[in-house]
């Protein structure tokens, strides 16, 4: 098997997901740090694979002197947060309540007039800025909070509680320090979020461990997409890695691990158009009412000390399609 094209096209579609979360509601995320943060992620889950720095450092095609050089320096500066141009500009129009064109490239005269305006249109175009006038004669003026509340994905700190505790839920117990480490986040800051989630429910603290019994979003919550994501993409790749480790050993004959997909070609009309495009929903009203009676189960009896934590995951798109023309050219 050549795995270099199989982690060639994995590659390519984790780079599409990255890329539509950074923009995801108008947002311009840094991604400065992404590939030395690759290169870190990489380098401690080979380690934790038993794998030697000797051999890790010839995987990436570096002397091992080299290897370890660059893993110390990128672990020791893994904390600091870069801020893009893009940040710096609406964070220096955010600080006052209006600010002239002209003032803003004279602030950012060494980024260069087209990169500077060019971040100003983005910023007019996804509405964290509202611009009056036009040319040289233009003000800008940041949205305020409840402007950026009509706008999806860009509310003020929205989605870290549900990061938290799906973190707290998948990969806990933590201690506060641990979680704030996860989150990017400082220890104070964290202590606010876990404050908040011991106050709904959501998690449970011991003194200083935080622990999560469970994690639900319920279907069609505005907030907390973020987590989902992550518990979605979480699942399927340790469903895979399950997989490929068992594949080493022969194989799971039970078919309790692993995972399919089938793709159906329908359209309005066929006879089974509505039955495909249900699954989804099926699915999870079959799922959603087993999680309740397992839970329901749990909930009167002890748990055992050594337990089973059986993740399923289900997912569905609808992608448009067009057959090839009579003429054999295709359309698609």
């Amino acid at each position: 098997m050549d795995v270099n094209v199989l982690i060639n096209s994995t590659v390519r579609q984790v780079t599409v997901l990255i890329a539509q979360l950074a923009t995801s509601g108008g947002v311009r995320a840094p991604l400065a740090q992404v590939a030395n943060q690759v290169f870190v992620e990489l380098a401690r889950e080979l380690e934790a694979q038993g794998v030697s720095r000797k051999v890790s450092a010839d995987m990436f095609g570096m002397a091992l002197r080299a290897y370890i050089r660059k893993v110390r320096r990128l672990t020791e500066s893994a904390t600091e947060s870069e801020q893009t141009l893009w940040q710096a500009v609406l964070t220096f129009i955010k600080q006052g309540p209006l600010v002239t064109r002209e003032r803003v490239l004279a602030r950012f005269h060494r980024d260069g007039e087209l990169e500077v305006s060019s971040i100003l249109k983005d910023l007019c175009e996804t509405g964290l800025v509202f611009c009056s006038g036009s040319g040289q004669a233009s003000i800008y003026r940041a949205a305020s909070d409840d402007e950026l509340g009509q706008l999806p994905g860009l509310g003020a700190g929205e989605g870290i509680d549900e990061l938290a505790w799906v973190f707290t839920f998948r990969s806990g117990p933590f201690t506060v320090a641990e979680l704030a480490e996860q989150l990017s986040r400082s220890v104070v800051d964290t202590e606010v979020i876990v404050e908040r989630l011991v106050a709904v429910g959501r998690v449970q603290r011991d003194s200083d461990v935080i622990s999560a019994q469970e994690f639900v979003i319920p279907l069609g919550m505005a907030r907390g997409w973020e987590a989902s994501v992550f518990d979605h993409l979480q699942a399927v790749v340790q469903t895979i890695c399950q997989r490929l480790q068992e594949s080493t050993r022969g194989g799971d004959p039970s078919g309790v691990v692993g995972g399919s997909t089938y793709t159906f070609d329908v359209w309005p009309g066929h006879p089974h158009y509505e039955e495909v495009k249900s699954l989804l929903a099926l699915q999870r009203e079959r799922l959603g009412a087993l999680r309740n009676q397992v839970e329901a189960y749990n909930r009167s009896h002890t748990r055992s000390e050594d337990f089973e934590e059986v993740v399923t995951y289900v997912g569905q798109c609808v992608r448009r399609r067009e057959s090839a023309k009579a003429d054999g050219n295709e359309t698609e």
